[in-house]
C-alpha cells in the first residue's frame, strides 16, 4: 500500500530466482527525486520494489561490469548503483552511496 492508503497495481518484476533474497548492506535514509517517486506512481510501482531488489544484489539493466563493480562495492565501502526499467518505460537509478548514509532513487536526467 502506497502513501495516503493509495494501493499499487500492475505488473511486478520478481528478482532473480539465484538472487540471495536478505539484505547484502545498510540503505541509510531513503529518498527519491520529484520526477522519479512520479515515474514510479505512474508506473503502479512501489519504491520498496527497487529498493529490495538493490538491497538484495538484483542491480537490473547494467553491463556485467558495473555489476562487479558493485560486487566489490558492498565490501570495499564504494557507491553501489542499479538501474532499472519500470513497466511504462522509464529508467529509475538507485543510488546507495559509500557510507551508507542515504540511497538514492532517481531518473538519469536528475543526475
Amino acid at each position: 500500500m502506497g502513501e495516503h492508503g493509495q494501493h499499487y497495481q500492475g505488473k511486478h518484476e520478481q528478482p532473480k530466482k539465484d538472487i540471495d533474497p536478505r539484505p547484502l548492506f545498510e540503505l541509510g535514509q531513503i529518498v527519491g527525486t520529484p520526477g522519479a517517486l512520479l515515474a514510479l506512481v505512474e508506473a503502479h510501482q512501489p519504491p520498496d520494489e527497487l529498493l529490495i531488489r538493490h538491497q538484495t544484489g538484483d542491480w537490473g539493466d547494467i553491463c556485467d561490469e558495473d555489476k562487479q563493480e558493485n560486487n566489490l562495492a558492498m565490501g570495499k565501502g564504494f557507491r553501489i548503483f542499479s538501474s532499472y526499467k519500470l513497466n511504462t518505460g522509464f529508467k529509475v537509478w538507485v543510488i546507495t552511496e559509500w557510507d551508507r548514509s542515504i540511497t538514492t532513487l532517481l531518473l538519469p536526467e536528475d543526475y
